[in-house]
Order: structure tokens, then C-alpha cells, then sequence
């Protein structure tokens, strides 16, 4: 079966100041345990903010190095998740759901892509 990952993008600027609410991590939490027993996710993970990340960039034979914040971006990957599905349509059906336990005032973004094998 093929496997996905799904990149979750958050706006940093525009995010709660105190994370998740108590009840969204409990949401998330029953969706993740179903998700689980469902045979499907393998790995998943929140990121730490973009100011305690470095970006490694190679451009004309030499490599530069950024602290964050990433000031100049808007999006930035917040969390991740890889899952084994029969296809990328219940990838995404998957991906809907998490999204879909997050209050309105949230702005989420998720990409989903198959991972190349072999």
C-alpha cells in the first residue's frame, strides 16, 4: 500500500498564542487513536515554532544558514504526518477529518503527497 505525507501549513503570525486548545488535543487525540487502530498512520508530529529552526540553503557551490523566525514567510510546515492508505483519496478523507477538528478561527493548509518508493 502506498504511503502519504501530509505536510500541515500554519500561518505562525496568525496562530493562537497558546498552542491548541484543550479540547481541539482531545479531538485530535480520538481522531489519532482511530486513525491508528485503523492500520493507517505509521508517524505524526507538531513542529516547534520556526524560532528554534535553522534553514540550510545550497545555492552556486555554497551553503548558507538562517535562524528563524522566518519573518518572510507566511506559511510555515507546523506538523506532519506519514500514513499508509489504499489511496491517495483516503489520504485526503483522513487529512479532511484532522482538519475539520481544529475550531474556526484556526487557518490550516494541508498538502498530501505520496511518497516516491524504490
Amino acid at each position: 500500500m502506498p504511503r502519504f505525507l501530509t505536510l500541515i501549513r500554519i500561518d505562525e503570525k496568525n496562530a493562537p498564542a497558546s498552542g491548541p486548545s484543550p479540547e481541539l488535543q482531545e479531538r485530535m487525540g480520538k481522531l489519532f487513536e482511530e486513525i491508528t487502530k485503523a492500520g493507517v498512520m505509521l508517524d505524526t508530529a507538531g513542529l516547534l515554532p520556526t524560532s528554534e529552526g535553522t534553514r540550510v540553503h545550497w545555492q552556486d557551490g555554497k551553503i548558507s544558514y538562517t535562524d528563524g523566525p522566518f519573518t518572510e514567510t507566511k506559511e510555515v510546515i507546523g506538523g506532519y504526518s506519514i500514513s499508509q492508505c489504499k489511496d491517495k483519496a483516503e489520504a485526503v478523507e483522513w487529512t479532511k477529518r484532522f482538519l475539520q477538528t481544529h475550531e474556526d478561527y484556526w487557518t490550516i493548509t494541508a498538502e498530501v503527497r505520496e511518497i516516491e518508493e524504490g
